[in-house]
């Protein structure tokens, strides 16, 4: 797995971040089911791999509503 930088997230869209948030559960049970046969486990980076692209996801959304709000309001100076 490689690690995914914040830049490399930002450059993906909503569907690209879900479908990489499930791609990395699937893999974190799999390093527990390895982990506990006594194989290598990763599962710190990919936790904070999956806290990331959640953080991104959320901020695009909240970004995504705020223009929405902007277009309905008119401001009076």
């Amino acid at each position: 797995m490689a690690i995914l930088k914040s830049k490399d997230i930002a450059k993906m869209n909503e569907k690209e971040i879900n479908s990489k948030i499930k791609d990395l559960r699937m893999e974190l049970i799999k390093g527990q089911v390895n982990a506990n046969k006594g194989g290598k486990l990763k599962t710190r980076e990919i936790k904070r791999t999956i806290a990331r692209l959640h953080t991104f996801n959320r901020l695009n959304q909240m970004s995504v509503e705020d223009k929405g709000s902007e277009k309905g309001s008119l401001k009076k100076k």
